[in-house]
């Protein structure tokens, strides 16, 4: 699944990265605990968070992972944007529940990571 199909099936704003949204994505990971990305497998790789502060853009970077989606309309501040931007990620808004954005991309043909 292309980045760009994320951003169709759930309406969300491409808040950084707009060149890369046609970046392959295979799998899918939803948490608001930062520690359990620092687990994972991130290749080819879309974060669902809630989670919208700078502690989610350090882990991600540690974590290698270039796609975060920010659910419930969280915003995201300057100070994400631009670390965010300096490291090449790419970050995605939309206004779904969690709950509700998995279940998309899911039916949409996301994989979950495990």
């Amino acid at each position: 699944m292309k980045i760009s199909e994320i951003v169709r099936i759930l309406n969300a704003k491409v808040a950084c990265g707009q060149a890369h949204v046609d970046m392959d994505i295979e799998r899918g990971f939803a948490s608001d605990l930062m520690s359990d990305v620092l687990t994972l497998d991130t290749d080819k790789m879309v974060l669902i968070t809630g989670l919208a502060n700078m502690q989610t853009i350090r882990t991600v970077e540690m974590a290698d992972v270039q796609c975060v989606l920010f659910v419930r309309n969280k915003q995201i501040s300057a100070d994400m944007l631009e670390l965010a931007k300096e490291h090449d990620m790419i970050l995605l808004q939309c206004k779904y529940s969690m709950f509700n954005a998995v279940g998309m991309l899911y039916e949409a043909g996301l994989k979950p990571v495990y």
